[in-house]
């Protein structure tokens, strides 16, 4: 058997060159107030940098208008190109490479307001009102728009972007035998299902791919009865492989759309998420929020058993996922074959716990998995154990 490698010691992604294998995964920060790039998103990834991990990923931009998830959401034109290269140039400085995560929110975009679009007319509990049903018209003009996204952020100075495939967002609801009910070359098989996403992977690859390093995040599992499910989202993974446009996937679970703890795990904070909304929205979480944040027992490397059948499937780089926070995960996911591991909510509690681990000072974070920090997502996302002073 091969020595697994270090997580610590300098890895190739694609184009990339990183100082270890550790990535901060994209956590909605909540800190794009008039959909700017603020000072406070500005220190929140160099914090991210200074503290060891090898790339630091900005959450959801969204590629257009109408693709925005949430009200004062980052979108991609030139307007937030000063910003983002600030943002860039800090977590340089930093020795870190810095990513974005692009995407369109579908059907999640009913959050922000907006009417959303989806692959089928659905009803959105997010909006209490029917989606759009995309033509062939609209998905052309998506997939121009991821392209123009990731081109945005090469001029802005990022070495690497992250496209959206997973969650219950656009490209995700395509791939869905839940939602998309499409009888056209956009639905039915899951070759024409996944047909939108391999398009859009491909065309940011030939636009960005020599420069900067192309990532997508992949539902393994949609958590919902009919959804997506390992037998199907290992062919989209075995597709993905084959086009040769991504330099790693990264592996997910759960929808924002219809089962969002399925992808946190642990405590459901329906009550703290209530009180973080306007009155009328608070109300509805709080009589129907436990039927819409399922709680799921924690457990660390929550995703890994299913992680495991895309790593024996596949000889492409592989991200792990999912409830890490000990440092014999992410040497248990090294020995697995996963070439990059990513922590999320570990980092928010300690961003500085890679270093830590680094210089054998640590071997576990502190998170306690209570997803307290969900509900701070629109206020600046947060571990609420963590005194303000800390974050700065």
């Amino acid at each position: 058997m091969m020595t697994p490698p270090d997580a610590f010691a300098p890895a190739q992604l694609g184009p990339l060159k990183l100082r270890n294998r550790i990535l901060k995964a994209a956590t909605f920060e909540g800190m794009t107030g008039g959909q700017q790039v603020s000072d406070r998103l500005i220190e929140f990834h160099r914090r991210m940098a200074r503290g060891g991990v090898g790339l630091t990923t900005v959450a959801f931009c969204a590629v257009s208008p109408e693709g925005a998830g949430t009200p004062n959401e980052l979108i991609l034109h030139k307007d937030v190109v000063p910003g983002l290269r600030k943002l860039a140039e800090a977590v340089h400085a930093e020795g870190a490479a810095v990513s974005a995560q692009i995407g369109h929110a579908g059907a999640v975009a009913a959050s922000a307001g907006l009417r959303g679009v989806a692959p089928s007319r659905i009803f959105s509990p997010l909006a209490m009102q029917r989606t759009r049903e995309a033509t062939a018209a609209d998905i052309a003009r998506i997939t121009n728009d991821f392209v123009a996204g990731a081109k945005l952020l090469e001029e802005s100075g990022f070495d690497a972007v992250e496209i959206h495939l997973g969650h219950g967002y656009l490209l995700s609801e395509f791939l869905s035998p839940k939602i998309n009910k499409r009888r056209d070359g956009w639905g039915g098989t899951i070759e024409n299902r996944a047909r939108f996403s391999r398009e859009v992977v491909t065309a940011v690859k030939d636009a960005v791919g020599e420069r900067m390093a192309v990532i997508a995040k992949l539902n393994m599992d949609d958590g919902v009865p009919g959804g997506l499910w390992l037998d199907e989202s290992l062919e989209v993974g075995r597709m993905l492989e084959s086009d040769g446009a991504l330099d790693a996937i990264e592996l997910t679970g759960g929808s924002s759309l219809q089962n969002p703890m399925y992808l946190f795990r642990g405590e459901a904070p329906v009550q703290e998420m209530a009180d973080s909304m306007p009155k009328a929205v608070a109300l509805g979480i709080k009589l129907f929020g436990r039927f819409f944040f399922k709680a799921y027992p924690f457990e660390e490397a929550y995703f890994r058993s299913y992680a495991r059948q895309f790593r024996a499937a596949l000889e492409m780089p592989l991200v792990l996922l999912g409830g890490v926070n000990r440092l014999d995960t992410i040497e248990r996911g090294m020995a697995d074959g996963f070439e990059f591991v990513a922590m999320g909510r570990a980092l928010l509690r300690d961003p500085d716990l890679i270093d830590r681990m680094a210089r054998g000072e640590a071997k576990q974070g502190l998170c306690v998995h209570c997803n307290k920090c969900m509900a701070s997502i629109y206020a600046g996302t947060h571990c609420v154990l963590v005194e303000e002073g800390q974050r700065a």
